[in-house]
């Protein structure tokens, strides 16, 4: 199975492990993950400005490229993904954004109408291979590891665009994390803020966001939380010190299941 694949700029410096294990574990599972040949940054924050046209236009052009492509278009990144869906989303449901970003890359010969599906990476797992195939396929299995999932703010919300699990009671990564053969460990603080976005203009408030997630994931027996997100895994990583928590990115989990990944 082949798709476009738009890693995004974090990927590509600070949250390379990420992107490996990423593309690791999908060559392990049969996938093909084809990177854009050219891309932009995305924005890194979807703008809620409606009249914001220029900042969308990045979003427009992989997801036109991953429609000529005839592929569906996979993110990694959660702020990506969320921006990406969001954009693509207009592009399907509204006609001042449509006619606008079309005029602006009517230039380069793109046309775009929302035509492309987009697909978060753990869609890809839980949607186009299936958990039950993964489990198939683990060679090291996680056994006796509890392992919480935190999402965060931007996988689950806005709920109506983004489409991906229930925003208030998500399973997709507590399925994922049973399938590699560990316990998932669920916490009410999974899928609350970190702050992260907050840290320079307060950074008291991502350290107490931090803590607080940190601490409910302890108190209820994770030894590891698990997360898609660069911002969410730097504020927490930076804060885990002292908590008895390790932070990882989930797809680190998902290589070391499979046997993929480096130096184990």
């Amino acid at each position: 199975m082949k798709y476009s694949y738009f890693p995004g700029c974090t990927l590509k410096n600070k949250a390379q492990e990420l992107d490996r294990y990423g593309r690791d574990a999908a060559a392990a599972l049969g996938i093909e993950l084809e990177e854009l040949p050219q891309w932009q940054c995305c924005g890194g924050v979807y703008p809620l400005s409606h009249d914001e046209i220029a900042i969308k236009l990045s979003s427009v052009r992989a997801l036109a490229a991953a429609r000529d492509d005839g592929t569906a278009l996979v993110t990694l990144c959660s702020a990506c993904h969320n921006v990406i869906k969001q954009v693509n989303h207009d592009m399907q449901t509204d006609d001042y954004v449509i006619t606008r970003v079309n005029n602006y890359l009517a230039e380069d010969g793109i046309a775009y109408n929302g035509e492309t599906r987009v697909l978060h990476y753990l869609e890809l797992l839980r949607d186009e291979i299936g958990f039950d195939e993964i489990k198939q396929k683990v060679a090291m299995p996680l056994k006796g590891q509890k392992i919480g999932a935190y999402y965060g703010c931007l996988l689950l919300r806005p709920s109506g665009v983004m489409a991906m699990d229930d925003p208030e009671h998500p399973t997709i990564m507590e399925d994922l994390i049973a399938a590699l053969g560990a316990q998932p460990v669920v916490y009410a603080q999974r899928n609350e803020c970190c702050g992260g976005y907050l840290t320079l203009e307060d950074e008291s408030i991502p350290k107490k966001r931090a803590a607080a997630i940190l601490e409910n994931a302890r108190a209820q027996g994770a030894e590891t939380i698990i997360t898609a997100c660069p911002l969410c895994y730097y504020n927490l990583k930076k804060h885990a010190d002292g908590t008895g928590v390790e932070v990882k990115y989930f797809t680190e989990l998902l290589a070391r299941a499979l046997g993929v990944k480096e130096g184990e």
